[in-house]
């Protein structure tokens, strides 16, 4: 099959991303935004992808859906999808790029497979960005050759077997790791200035860890207004580590900073509201204030 067009669920952050290198390289991309934020009509209209309406709509005119969602939709939305495609028996190629544990992933794969559809498990790693290298999305699963088109338009595929979860295996390992860390980091430094010796610990990092104190710079202030999204992530996480016999508790935990993020003002804000420019000093401070305890 020639991939033409590309039905994007969901044209959030990364899934506008995604369209717009598409776009720019030559492809149509899709969505259905009917009921959909004001804000996500516009990240769509701005990275030039066509509102077809309805889910059904987007099934028939798509080759190929890239569902890129929080990870707490990507079952629902699969099942949704799944029932379309039965319907008008379309022969479509489903990729799933969410981040969510391997045996979700293929629990999704049998419930795409059985409406006749095919399946790819993929996971993206690197920011929403439209500079080619910074993104790459792996990708596993026996029909990964019909998804690696998508190389010819500007995407960073990178197939690591024929196995769907190995993939986003990979992911929670990776975010494990990264987006962890990064709540790891803003805990201890809420704790430091609690406790009036954040710019003692601060100097202390940056003396005898400088490039863990330029990782926390860069990564906590773009965390805040993403906290929301990274709870179910870190969910997902822990479950994929329990079922592999290791402690779900360090991810549950992380989830838990995030959560206490997300409503602060800081977690409010959408990415295009953040100050870009705000000291790591202030956003410690303000989330130190706004998550005490009465």
């Amino acid at each position: 099959m020639q991939i033409q067009t590309v039905g994007i669920l969901s044209p959030g952050d990364m899934g506008q991303a995604i369209a717009s290198v598409l776009n720019q390289n030559g492809l149509k991309t899709i969505a259905a935004l009917d009921d959909r934020s004001e804000r996500t009509r516009q990240l769509a209209a701005a990275a030039n992808i066509q509102d077809v309406g309805s889910l059904t709509q987007l099934v028939i005119e798509s080759d190929v859906v890239l569902s890129v969602l929080v990870p707490a939709a990507a079952a629902e939305v699969a099942k949704e999808v799944a029932e379309v495609i039965s319907n008008v028996a379309k022969q479509i190629l489903y990729v799933d790029c969410n981040a969510i544990a391997p045996q979700k992933v293929k629990r999704i794969a049998q419930l795409i497979e059985s409406s006749g559809a095919t399946f790819v498990d993929a996971s993206i790693i690197g920011p929403p960005s439209r500079v080619p290298g910074r993104t790459r999305i792996y990708a596993s699963g026996k029909q990964t050759d019909e998804f690696q088109q998508l190389r010819n338009y500007g995407l960073d595929i990178r197939v690591i077997g024929d196995e769907i979860g190995q993939a986003s295996g990979l992911k929670m390992s990776y975010a494990a790791l990264t987006k962890g860390l990064t709540a790891i980091g803003a805990e201890l430094l809420i704790a430091a200035h609690r406790l009036g010796l954040d710019e003692q610990l601060w100097e202390e990092v940056s003396s005898s860890q400088p490039e863990l104190a330029a990782i926390l710079t860069r990564s906590i202030p773009s965390m805040t207004p993403k906290a929301h999204r990274w709870i179910g992530e870190m969910e997902e996480i822990a479950e994929t580590f329990k079922e592999i016999g290791l402690t779900e508790r360090i991810f549950y935990g992380a989830a838990d900073v995030y959560r206490l993020v997300k409503d602060t003002s800081l977690g409010k804000e959408t990415p295009e509201e953040c100050e870009r420019n705000r000291p790591l000093s202030e956003i410690i401070t303000i989330l130190s204030d706004e998550t005490a305890p009465n």
